[in-house]
C-alpha cells in the first residue's frame, strides 16, 4: 500500500477558500500500473462516495479498480478518509495536499481539475459552485463587494506520502 497526495497550487484573487464538492467530486487521474509501468491513456474518474466491489481483498470496496491491460494485475486506489482538505487564501501561491490516495498496485501521474469545485469569496463569503477549473484559471464578479474574484495558474503535482 502505497500512499500517494494530490497537492494543488494557484493565485488567489479575493479569494477565502478553494475546495472540492467532497465527498461527490470526481478526481480525474491518469495512472501507471506499478507492476509493468504501463501508463493509461485515458482519464479515469475517483469519487469518494461511489464503492466498487471487485474483490476479496477489502470487503468494503474500493473507490476505484481496475485490471491492468497489459499485465493483468488487480489495481486499486481508495480515498483515504477525512484526507481531504481545503485550499485557503494563505496557502496562495504554494502546493498545498488537498486529498490523499490509498494506492494498491497503481498510482496516479497526472490530474485534470475540470468542474465540481466551490470557491468562497473574501469579504462578503459569496458561494460559487461547479467552478470549473479546465483551464487553469477562472474568473467572476462578486457582487456584493463589486469585484473580480479568480483563480489563475492553477497546477497540481502528486507526491508519495512516508508511512
Amino acid at each position: 500500500m502505497v500512499r500517494v497526495a494530490l497537492q494543488i497550487s494557484a493565485t488567489l484573487e479575493n479569494v477565502e477558500e478553494l475546495k472540492t464538492n467532497h465527498p461527490d467530486y470526481a478526481f480525474f487521474i491518469k495512472l501507471i500500473c506499478t507492476n509493468c509501468g504501463e501508463k493509461s491513456d485515458k482519464w479515469h474518474d475517483i469519487t469518494e462516495a461511489e464503492r466498487t466491489q471487485q474483490d476479496s481483498r477489502n470487503l468494503e470496496g474500493f473507490n476505484f479498480y481496475m485490471k491492468c491491460k497489459m499485465c493483468g494485475r488487480e489495481n486499486t486506489i481508495g480515498i483515504m478518509e477525512k484526507s481531504n482538505d481545503v485550499y485557503a487564501e494563505k496557502d496562495a501561491g504554494k502546493f498545498k495536499t488537498i486529498v490523499v490516495f490509498d494506492c494498491r498496485g497503481a498510482e496516479p501521474i497526472e490530474f485534470s481539475p475540470r468542474s465540481g469545485w466551490i470557491v468562497q469569496s473574501s469579504g462578503s463569503g459569496e458561494v460559487f459552485e461547479n467552478v470549473d477549473l479546465s483551464d487553469d484559471d477562472w474568473v467572476e464578479y462578486d457582487q456584493k463587494n463589486r469585484t473580480s474574484v479568480g483563480i489563475y495558474q492553477f497546477a497540481s503535482k502528486f507526491i508519495k506520502l512516508k508511512k
